[in-house]
C-alpha cells in the first residue's frame, strides 16, 4: 500500500487545521448570535410586560382582574399594532384567562408550564407549536416586590412572541458557515501544496543530486543560498558528505594507485629475475643467488600486503588495543638494542633522555615506536645522532623521535602519515628501501586507537616526531 507523500501530508494537515480552526471559531459565533437573539427577545417581552402592567394598572387601581373594564382587550391590541405574531394572556388568581390574544398550546408539555399556574416571579419559557418556535415569559400581574418582601398578585400575564425568524436566520447562518469552512479548508489544501512544493524544492534538487552522483561527480554541491532555515542544516550536511566521499574516494583512487605502483616494482623484479635465469645455463651458486634476491622482494611484498591487511583492520575498527601499563624506557631501550647494528653499521647513536609511563597496548606501541626510529635511522646522516626523549605533563605522555636533516616544508608535514605519501611526486622509493611507504600511516592508526596524536616538527635543522599519549587516571 503506497503512503500519502510528504507535500500530501502537509497540505491534508493545513486543510484540516484550517477547518478546525474556522470550526471552533463559527461555534463561539453560532453560540454568541444566539446569545444575543435571546437578550434581545427577553429585552422585548420585558418591555411589552411593563406595557401590559402600566396599561391594566391605568385602568384599575388594586382591582382583581376579573373586574377589569370589557374594552381593556381592545385597547391592549391598540397598543400591540405591528406585533401580530406576539401572543398575550390575561388570568386572575385561579389562573383562569381574562384576555387572550393569539393561540395558546394547552397543557404543560409543549409550553414547560401549567394552564393553571400561579406566577409569583417572572419564567421564561420556550415551546414548539406545530413548526413555530416560541419564546415567552410568566409574570405576575402586579409589579415584584423586593427579595426580602412577601410576594402577593392579583393575577398573571403570559407573553410569547415568535421566533422563528431567528431560527431561519440560525439555518442559513449554519449553512453559509459550512460552505465557508469546506472552502476554506479546500483553499489551504491548495495553497498548503503549493508552499509546501515551493518549501521542498531544495529536497527534490538534493534528491536529483543524489540519483546522479557517481564517482565522476562527487564535486557537485547543493546552492547554500535561498534555503529556508529548517532545510539549510541538511543542505550544509548533505554538502558535508558529499565533501567527505569526494575525499575518501579520491583518497582511494590514489591508495589504489600507489599499491598498484608498489606491487608492480618487486613483481617486476621477480620477473626480470627469473628471465635472466632462463636465459642462459648456470651453475647451483648463480641459481642460488637468484633465489635469494627473490626471496627478499617476497619479503618485501610479504611486508607490502601484512601493513595493508593491518591498516583495513584499523580502518574497520577491528584492532582492540589491550591495556597494560607500560614503562616506555623500557620498550625504548629494547628498540635500540634491535636497532643497534644497523645504527652501528651507519656511525649512528642512539640515545634515550627521560622516563614516561602510560596504559596501552604494548605490542602496538612498540611497533609504532620501532617504526619511528627506523625511520630516523634511514633518514639522518651518517655519524648524526638519533635521540628519542620521553617525558610527562599535564597527564600525558609524550615520545619524541629526533634525528637531524633538512626542514620538511609545512605543506608537507600534515600529509606524511598517508599511505605511500612522498613529499616529492617524482622520486620513486629506493629499490633497496627496506620500507614499505606504510609506516608513518600505522604509526597514526596505532596512536589513534590510544586516543593519543601525532604530528611532525621541523627546526633548526631537527626533524621530530612527536607521539602524545593520554596517561589514564590509573596508569
Amino acid at each position: 500500500m503506497s503512503t500519502l507523500s510528504l507535500t500530501a501530508r502537509l497540505s491534508l494537515l493545513f486543510a484540516l487545521s484550517t477547518a478546525a480552526v474556522l470550526f471552533a471559531l463559527g461555534t463561539t459565533l453560532e453560540h454568541a448570535v444566539e446569545r444575543h437573539f435571546r437578550d434581545m427577545d427577553r429585552h422585548e417581552l420585558t418591555g411589552k410586560l411593563a406595557l401590559v402592567r402600566e396599561m391594566v394598572a391605568s385602568v384599575v387601581d388594586g382591582a382583581e382582574p376579573a373586574d377589569l373594564p370589557a374594552d381593556l382587550t381592545a385597547r391592549l391590541e391598540a397598543s400591540l399594532v405591528g406585533h401580530p405574531d406576539l401572543l398575550l394572556q390575561l388570568r386572575d388568581a385561579d389562573g383562569t384567562p381574562l384576555v387572550t390574544r393569539g393561540e395558546w398550546p394547552a397543557g404543560t408539555d409543549s409550553a414547560g408550564w401549567s394552564a393553571s399556574a400561579r406566577a409569583s416571579a417572572t419564567q421564561w419559557l420556550q415551546w414548539q407549536q406545530g413548526e413555530r418556535p416560541f419564546r415567552g415569559l410568566l409574570a405576575p400581574l402586579q409589579q415584584e416586590t423586593d427579595a426580602t418582601e412577601a410576594k402577593t398578585t392579583a393575577g398573571s400575564v403570559l407573553i410569547g412572541m415568535d421566533i422563528g425568524h431567528h431560527r431561519a436566520f440560525m439555518d442559513v447562518f449554519r449553512r453559509i458557515l459550512a460552505l465557508t469552512i469546506l472552502a476554506a479548508a479546500s483553499t489551504a489544501a491548495v495553497l498548503g501544496w503549493a508552499v509546501t512544493r515551493a518549501g521542498l524544492r531544495p529536497l527534490r534538487r538534493m534528491t536529483a543530486l543524489a540519483a546522479a552522483l557517481d564517482t565522476e561527480r562527487l564535486d557537485a554541491r547543493l546552492p547554500g543560498t535561498a534555503v529556508p532555515a529548517e532545510i539549510q542544516a541538511l543542505v550544509d550536511a548533505f554538502n558535508s558528505m558529499l565533501g567527505r566521499l569526494d575525499d575518501s574516494f579520491r583518497r582511494l583512487s590514489e591508495f589504489s594507485a600507489d599499491v598498484a605502483h608498489e606491487l608492480r616494482t618487486p613483481i617486476a623484479n621477480l620477473t626480470l629475475q627469473a628471465q635472466i635465469a632462463l636465459n642462459e645455463h648456470r651453475d647451483a651458486d648463480a641459481y642460488r643467488e637468484v633465489l635469494y634476491a627473490s626471496l627478499d622482494e617476497y619479503e618485501r611484498l610479504t611486508r607490502l600486503i601484512n601493513d595493508m591487511l593491518y591498516l583495513a583492520r584499523a580502518d574497520r575498527g577491528l584492532l582492540r588495543p589491550a591495556q597494560e601499563r607500560i614503562d616506555l624506557a623500557v620498550e625504548i631501550d629494547a628498540l635500540f638494542e634491535f636497532f643497534d647494528a644497523w645504527a652501528e653499521e651507519r656511525g649512528i647513536a642512539l640515545l634515550r633522555d627521560g622516563q614516561a609511563a602510560t596504559l596501552g597496548d604494548a605490542a602496538m606501541l612498540r611497533r609504532a615506536c620501532a617504526n619511528l626510529i627506523a625511520n630516523a635511522v634511514r633518514h639522518a646522516p651518517e655519524g648524526a645522532q638519533v635521540r628519542v626523549r620521553l617525558w610527562q605533563h599535564d597527564g600525558q605522555a609524550e615520545i619524541a623521535v629526533e634525528n637531524p636533516g633538512p626542514p620538511i616544508p609545512s605543506a608537507h608535514r600534515a600529509r606524511l602519515f598517508e599511505r605511500f605519501y612522498r613529499a616529492d611526486p617524482a622520486r620513486q622509493r629506493d629499490p633497496g628501501e627496506a620500507g614499505t611507504g606504510l609506516g608513518l600511516a600505522i604509526v597514526k592508526a596505532i596512536v589513534e586507537l590510544h586516543a593519543g596524536t601525532v604530528a611532525a616538527e621541523s627546526d633548526d635543522g631537527v626533524v621530530r616526531f612527536v607521539i602524545r599519549l593520554p596517561i589514564p587516571r590509573d596508569a
